[in-house]
């Protein structure tokens, strides 16, 4: 039994607000008892309906959940399979019966070098300090030095097969990228900071953009390797493709000619750099490179 007033109060609404949404319940169906001067109550044997979903949606629950495992750390896998737990406990026998024999028909395999090589990436954790606005403090490792870093995370993203904390680093006193697997430790402080002050994640990607420089490569492949090339094709930041009788012209963007060089590098004879001329230079270093090593 509970009073109008006290729905008023633990809702922070109007009295007035309180009777209409009543009356709306009670035209949807709700069985609400009230009794002049004591309350408002639910019939007894009353029950919620159980949520529902449809087979689409219980099998794009199971899909999401294989890449979440392969894609994720250990916490967040553990939650989505708990939840994952909780739908199945609400749905009917045949969709249960259907979702165990698709689940056996379903692998999501990485790459190599793809799948998060740390257990914890603390995922949880982050997006707890995202939610409340809180400091992290990192214990993080570069290639150069290991550092002790107080940072303002503005969000968290997934590229380059990592997952990545964007942040506003108090040492360095800009936003720096920080990669997951190379945080040793991390803690939530209890300090709090002024979110409002900071860009979007979409901002801050749209200005990283903006203000990094990109190189415009155009190379011509072979018809034999051009099946070889679908996937790390949109690594290496294809922009277009226009297949011509003898090959195919690719047009690229791309943050590193070194790291395009040495890609271009693995397809041999099959591949003619059209532009930039640097491009061929850096390649042709490598080829001799390679050449005094294996000939001297």
């Amino acid at each position: 039994m509970v009073k109008a007033e006290e729905l008023a109060t633990h809702f922070n609404l109007s009295i007035r607000t309180v009777y209409r949404d009543i009356r709306a319940l009670e035209e949807g169906g709700i069985p609400i008892g009230a009794e002049a001067g004591v309350g408002y109550f639910l019939t007894d044997g009353f029950h919620l309906p159980p949520v529902m979903f449809t087979h689409e949606e219980a099998r794009a629950l199971l899909l999401a959940g294989k890449f979440i495992e392969q894609q994720t750390d250990q916490g967040t896998a553990k939650s989505f399979n708990d939840a994952l737990t909780k739908v199945r406990a609400v749905i009917d026998n045949d969709k249960k019966d259907e979702l165990d024999s698709l689940n056996q028909k379903i692998l999501i395999q990485p790459y190599p070098n793809t799948k998060p090589t740390v257990e914890d990436l603390n995922l949880t954790l982050i997006k707890g300090a995202l939610i409340t606005n809180k400091i992290l403090k990192l214990d993080y490792s570069t290639a150069r030095e290991t550092t002790e870093r107080d940072v303002e995370p503005i969000g968290i993203c997934f590229y380059r097969t990592n997952w990545h904390l964007i942040a506003y680093c108090r040492l360095r006193k800009d936003y720096r990228d920080f990669r997951l697997d190379r945080i040793n430790k991390i803690k939530v402080s209890s300090e709090t900071f002024l979110r409002i002050k900071h860009p979007t994640l979409k901002e801050y990607f749209d200005k990283m953009l903006q203000e990094e420089e990109l190189f415009s490569v155009e190379i011509k492949v072979s018809k034999d390797i051009l099946p070889h090339l679908q996937e790390s094709k949109y690594t290496f930041g294809l922009i277009e493709e226009n297949p011509e009788e003898d090959g195919t012209q690719m047009r690229f963007a791309t943050y590193s000619l070194d790291y395009f060089a040495r890609w271009i590098l693995m397809m041999g004879n099959k591949v003619e750099i059209l532009s930039p001329s640097e491009l061929r230079d850096k390649t042709l270093k490598l080829v001799e490179d390679l050449s005094s090593h294996y000939l001297k």
